[in-house]
C-alpha cells in the first residue's frame, strides 16, 4: 500500500483520566453529600472544579485535545443510561423527583427500591450498572452532561473530544430488565437507540464538538456475525448523519479481529486502536485490511492499565509503521487512563531505583507527550528523553528483585500432585461434616465486617508513631472481641474474625510478601465512591512469615464454633494488583499461589478447620477472546489448587467469587475443587444457582441473599424468598446462607439488623424441611 500520510502535527490525546482527584475528593464530595453534610450545589461544584484541574494538567503537559463526558458521580454506563433515557420503571418517580438523587438511586438503591445490577467492565476491576432493557424500551435523548461538559471545556480555552459509550457495547452490556423474558436480546433495540445516538451528536455538533469519540470494546470479544452486521449499519448510519461531528471509534483491551474490516469500511472519520499487550495483533490486521485511507488513526501505544514505564523505542517503531496506514496518526493511551492511579511523583516512600520504572496517569500522558513529539519532530527531538527510557528499563531488568534464585528453584520442583487433595471431595464431605456438625443451610458470612472511623484512626495512629504496636494491637482484639460476640448472638454458625487489621483484601497480604510494592497514594476506582490501592507485583513473590495466623487463632480461642481462615486467592492476588509485565502470568501466579500455600498450611497447623481462599477476580481476568480461555483457566485453576492442595480432608475449604458472569467458567468453578464456593446472587436474582445445577456442579454453595453494595437493609421475607428459589436448585445438603460479599464498606446498625435477617430467613426455611 502506497502511503499519502505524514507525522506533521501528530496529537496527543488520551481517553479519560482519573476522576477523583489528588486527594480522594470527589469520593468526599459524593459521601458527604449522602450523608446531607454536602449540598448539591457544593457537590457540582467540588465536581467542575476537579473537572478543570484534570483538563488543565492534560493541557500544561502538552496534550492538544481533552477528552469531556468521561468524567462521572458514579459510572459513565449510567451515566449513558441517563443520556438514553433507558430509567428502569422502579427509578422514574425518584429520578422525576431529582435527576440527582433519582441517579444514586439507580446506583445504589433505596430502602424501598433495588439498584441496578453491577458486575465488571470487560477484564478489570472496575464495576458498571448493567443496563436493563426490554422490547418496551422507549429511549428518549438527555444530552445535558455531555453537552455541559464539553461547552465547559471550550471556555476554558480547550480543544475537546466528547467521549461515550458507544452503542453496540451500551446494548451488548445491557441485561433483560425483571420480567423481560431471559431470551430477550437488547441489540434488537438498535434502530430505536440510534436515533437517540443521531441526536445526542447533533447536540454535541451545535454545542462546538469538532470530533466525539465512540467506544466500542465489546467489539474487541469474539461476535457473531450478527453482532458485526449490526455494528455495520450502526456505523453506515451514524457516519451518514449529515448533522454531526466527526466520528472517531475506538477500542481497547484487545485486538479488534473480524470487526476490524467493518470498522475500516463503515463511513467514519476515525478509529482508535489499541497497540499493546494482546492488542498488538491490531497491527498486522490493519495492513491485512490495507490500512485507513483518507482516516485517522489514534494509535494507543501506551498501556493504559498498566503501571510500568513505556518501552519508547518499541512505541516509536510501532507508530513509524502505522504511519503508512492513514491518513493522520496520532499518539494515545490504549484505553482510559481511569483503570491506573494519578501520580507517582507522589510515592514518596519507593525506592528509587523501583521510581523509576513506575509510570502512572500524569506519567503517561508525558510519555503520549513525548512520543507525538518524536513523531513529528523527529527521535531527535526527543534524545535526552530516549536515553534515559532505556537506562530506566535495563535497571529493571537487571535488578535483584524481579530475580530470586530460590523462588524459582521451588516453583521448578512443583508436580501435579502438589495441586491436588488427598480424597476426592464425596469422600472429604462426609469427614467434614463430621468433624464440623453444622445444621442444614448453615449460615456464614464472607469475611469483612464494617471498617469503622476508629479502626481506620487506629491504622493512621501507628503509622504516625503516635500509638505503639502494643497499642494497635489491643484495639484490633477489642474489634474481633465485639465481631465474635455479635455473630455468636446473631447464631451465625461458621464465624468470621471480621477483618479489622486489614486495609485491602490485597494489600494487606502485598505488604507481607516480598516481591511486592505497596502504595501510599495510588487509588484506582473500583465502583461509584470505592477507590482501592492495587499494590505493585514488581519482583519474586515469597512469605518471609505468617501473615493472618495470629488474628485467626486468637478469634477461634473466643468461640467454640468455627472461626473460618481467609486468605485472598493467587489468581485475585494478580488480577487486582498491577502485574509484571516481564514475565507469563503464569509464573507469577504459581509464586503467588506458593506463598498463600505456606500461609494456609500454617493456619491448619494452628487449629483452622474452615479455610477461605477468595478468587472474585477469577472470571474477570478471562482474556476477552476464547482462543485464550483454555490456557488460562488451566493455570488459574491449577493456582488455586496449589494453594490449597496440601490440607487434610477434613478441613473445609472454601472460596468466594462476586460480581462477574460465572456462567462462562462453571467448569473452572468445578475444577478449584473447592469444597463450598460463596457467590454473588441477590441482584441477579439467583441467575448463578440456577447456572451451577444446570451443570450439574456437585459441591456446596452460598448463592448470596443479601446485596452489600447497597445501603437496603434486606427483610426476613426477602431473604427467604431469595433463599427458595436458591433450594429450587440446589438441594438442602449442599446450600449455604450468606451475603453476597464482605461486609467492609457497610456501617455496623445496618449490618447487625440485615444479618439477623438473614439468620432468621435461614431459620425459617430450615424449620419448613
Amino acid at each position: 500500500m502506497t502511503s499519502t500520510s505524514s507525522a506533521a502535527g501528530a496529537r496527543a490525546t488520551v481517553y479519560g483520566y482519573p476522576r477523583q482527584g489528588p486527594d480522594r475528593e470527589l469520593k468526599k464530595a459524593i459521601e458527604g453529600y449522602w450523608k446531607g453534610r454536602v449540598s448539591a450545589e457544593a457537590l457540582r461544584e467540588s465536581a467542575a472544579q476537579l473537572r478543570r484541574a484534570n483538563w488543565q494538567q492534560l493541557a500544561d503537559a502538552g496534550i492538544h485535545e481533552v477528552p469531556t463526558g468521561d468524567f462521572s458521580y458514579y459510572d459513565h454506563v449510567l451515566d449513558t443510561t441517563v443520556m438514553v433515557g433507558a430509567i428502569p420503571a422502579r427509578h422514574r418517580a425518584a429520578v422525576e423527583a431529582g435527576a440527582l438523587d433519582g441517579y444514586f438511586a439507580m446506583a445504589r438503591g433505596t430502602q424501598d427500591v433495588a439498584p441496578l445490577e453491577m458486575t465488571k467492565w470487560f477484564d478489570t476491576n472496575y464495576h458498571y450498572l448493567v443496563p436493563e432493557l426490554g422490547p418496551d424500551t422507549v429511549f428518549s435523548t438527555d444530552s445535558a452532561k455531555q453537552v455541559a461538559e464539553l461547552k465547559e471545556a471550550l471556555a476554558l480555552g480547550h480543544t475537546a473530544r466528547p467521549v461515550l459509550v458507544g452503542p453496540i457495547t451500551y446494548l451488548l452490556l445491557a441485561k433483560p430488565a425483571p420480567g423481560v423474558l431471559a431470551d430477550f436480546e437488547p441489540l434488537t433495540l438498535l434502530d430505536r437507540l440510534l436515533v437517540v445516538y443521531a441526536e445526542v451528536l447533533s447536540d454535541l455538533r451545535a454545542a462546538g464538538a469538532q470530533w466525539v469519540q465512540l467506544d466500542e470494546p465489546a467489539l474487541v470479544q469474539d461476535q457473531p456475525r450478527a453482532v458485526l452486521n449490526a455494528a455495520a449499519r450502526a456505523y453506515r448510519e451514524l457516519g451518514g448523519l449529515t448533522d454531526r461531528p466527526q466520528l472517531l471509534v475506538a477500542s481497547y483491551f484487545d485486538r479488534l479481529g473480524d470487526a476490524l474490516p467493518v470498522l475500516a469500511k463503515a463511513p467514519v472519520d476515525g478509529l482508535a486502536l489499541d497497540f499493546t499487550g494482546p492488542a498488538a495483533a491490531n497491527l498486522g490486521d490493519l495492513a491485512a485490511v490495507g490500512g485507513l485511507p483518507g482516516k485517522r488513526l489514534v494509535a494507543g501505544v501506551v498501556d493504559g492499565r498498566n503501571v510500568w514505564i513505556n518501552d519508547l523505542e518499541k512505541s516509536r517503531a510501532t507508530l513509524a509503521t502505522l504511519l503508512g496506514f492513514a491518513d493522520r496518526v496520532d499518539v494515545a493511551a490504549s484505553c482510559s487512563l481511569l483503570h491506573v492511579p494519578l501520580d507517582a511523583a507522589a510515592e514518596r516512600g519507593v525506592d528509587t531505583q523501583v521510581a523509576r520504572w513506575l509510570a502512572f496517569a500524569r506519567q503517561k500522558t508525558a510519555e503520549v507527550v513525548t512520543l507525538a513529539r518524536g513523531l513529528t519532530e523527529g527521535a531527535g527531538s526527543i534524545a535526552a528523553q530516549l536515553a534515559a527510557n532505556r537506562a530506566d528499563l535495563r535497571s529493571r531488568a537487571t535488578s535483584a528483585l524481579t530475580h530470586d534464585p530460590a523462588v524459582r528453584a521451588r516453583c521448578a520442583q512443583v508436580t501435579e500432585a502438589d495441586a491436588r487433595r488427598s480424597l476426592p471431595y464425596s469422600e472429604r464431605a462426609a469427614a467434614q461434616r463430621s468433624r464440623l456438625g453444622l445444621p442444614l443451610l448453615p449460615t456464614t458470612t464472607i469475611g469483612s465486617f464494617p471498617q469503622t472511623t476508629e479502626l481506620r484512626t487506629a491504622r493512621a495512629e501507628l503509622r504516625s508513631g503516635r500509638i505503639d504496636t502494643e497499642g494497635y494491637e489491643k484495639r484490633i482484639e477489642a474489634e474481633i472481641r465485639e465481631v465474635i460476640s455479635f455473630q455468636e448472638k446473631a447464631d451465625i454458625d461458621v464465624l468470621v474474625h471480621g477483618e479489622p487489621e486489614r486495609n485491602d483484601m490485597v494489600q494487606y497480604f502485598a505488604e507481607q510478601l516480598s516481591g511486592y510494592l505497596a502504595t501510599r497514594h495510588g487509588w484506582v476506582q473500583s465502583y461509584g465512591t470505592r477507590y482501592v490501592r492495587p499494590p505493585i507485583l514488581a519482583g519474586d513473590i515469597s512469605r518471609p512469615d505468617p501473615m493472618t495466623v495470629r488474628w485467626t487463632r486468637y478469634a477461634q480461642s473466643l468461640t467454640g464454633r468455627p472461626v473460618k481462615g481467609m486468605l485472598t486467592g493467587p489468581v485475585t492476588m494478580l488480577a487486582w494488583s498491577f502485574v509484571r509485565d516481564d514475565q507469563p502470568l503464569a509464573d507469577t501466579a504459581r509464586q503467588v499461589a506458593l506463598a498463600l500455600r505456606d500461609e494456609v498450611n500454617d493456619l491448619e497447623a494452628a487449629g483452622s478447620s474452615v479455610i477461605q481462599v477468595d478468587e472474585p477476580a477469577l472470571r474477570e481476568t478471562l482474556p476477552l477472546r476464547r482462543a485464550g480461555h483454555e490456557a488460562y483457566l488451566a493455570w488459574a485453576t491449577q493456582a488455586f489448587r496449589l494453594t490449597t492442595g496440601g490440607v487434610r480432608p477434613d478441613t473445609q475449604i472454601h472460596t468466594h467469587m462476586c460480581y462477574a458472569e460465572f456462567g462462562d467458567i462453571l467448569q473452572a468453578i468445578d475444577d478449584l475443587d473447592a469444597d463450598v464456593i460463596s457467590l454473588e446472587a441477590a441482584r441477579s436474582h439467583m441467575q448463578v444457582a440456577d447456572e451451577l445445577a444446570t451443570a450439574g456442579y456437585p459441591r456446596e454453595v452460598g448463592p448470596g441473599v443479601y446485596d452489600i453494595h447497597s445501603p437496603r437493609v434486606p427483610s426476613t421475607e426477602e431473604a427467604t424468598a431469595l433463599l427458595r428459589k436458591g433450594l429450587d436448585a440446589i438441594p438442602a445438603e449442599r446450600l449455604w446462607v450468606n451475603p453476597d460479599c464482605g461486609l467492609k464498606t457497610r456501617g455496623w446498625p445496618e449490618v447487625r439488623t440485615s444479618l439477623e435477617h438473614l439468620v432468621a430467613a435461614a431459620r425459617e426455611v430450615r424449620a419448613g424441611l
